[in-house]
């Protein structure tokens, strides 16, 4: 069985992330195992490798924020997902006869693994919800925003002012106030900026999380 889910989605910075995670259902799952925003990040950081290890195979695509600019959201996310299904092709993975199983009611994934030429793909079924209660979802959930707030983190150093460190490119009322004053740099979501709403706002602890 193979979960696949997203994060990244309404941030304003940095990229969209799609993970994807190979599990042997017979196998024990590991305990804490939930949706990646139900989790804190220590726990998350934490369960990450325990995941990695319980998983068959588990792979994370990414879309830079710059493709998310000038593909559009919904290509984006299926270049990320049809990158991390090329990721486990490469670890040796055979698609053909496998069922995935994509959070949501949208199924972005198998037009992209089309248009990207993957050889092998392997069918796709959409369900709601399915990060809250299918542990291979979940799994994939927590790898993939395990990866993408590291990649956040690291870019963090070099322009602190925007606090990646704490909001992961999520538009908080600091990162926006940081843009108000900075301007947007390279990693940002420039078709995206704009006035913020109050559905826009969250706090420094990336409190709109329930976006990816």
């Amino acid at each position: 069985m193979i979960g696949c889910d997203e994060v990244g989605r309404g941030a304003i910075a940095g990229p969209v992330a799609v993970g994807v995670c190979i599990v042997d259902i017979r196998k024990r799952i590991p305990r804490g195992l939930r949706d990646s925003k139900l989790l804190s990040e220590k726990v998350r950081e934490a369960l990450a490798p325990t995941v990695i290890t319980w998983a068959i195979g588990s792979a994370v695509g990414m879309a830079t924020n710059e493709e998310i600019d000038r593909l559009g959201l919904t290509i984006a996310l299926g270049l990320a997902g049809a990158r991390a299904v090329l990721g486990l092709i490469e670890q040796g993975f055979e698609m053909d006869g496998s069922a995935l199983i994509l959070d949501g009611k949208f199924d972005y994934l198998t037009p992209a693994l089309a248009r990207q030429g993957v050889p092998t793909t392997p069918r796709v079924v959409t369900r709601i919800k399915a990060d809250m209660d299918c542990a291979s979802v979940s799994g994939a959930s927590v790898v993939a925003k395990v990866a993408r707030d590291g990649l956040m983190i690291d870019h963090h150093a070099r322009q602190p002012h925007y606090g990646w460190v704490s909001n992961k490119g999520y538009g908080s009322a600091a990162h926006w106030a940081a843009i108000d004053e900075k301007g947007p740099s390279e990693l940002h979501r420039h078709t995206w900026l704009r006035t913020p709403t109050m559905f826009d706002l969250a706090d420094d602890s990336g409190a709109f999380d329930g976006f990816s």
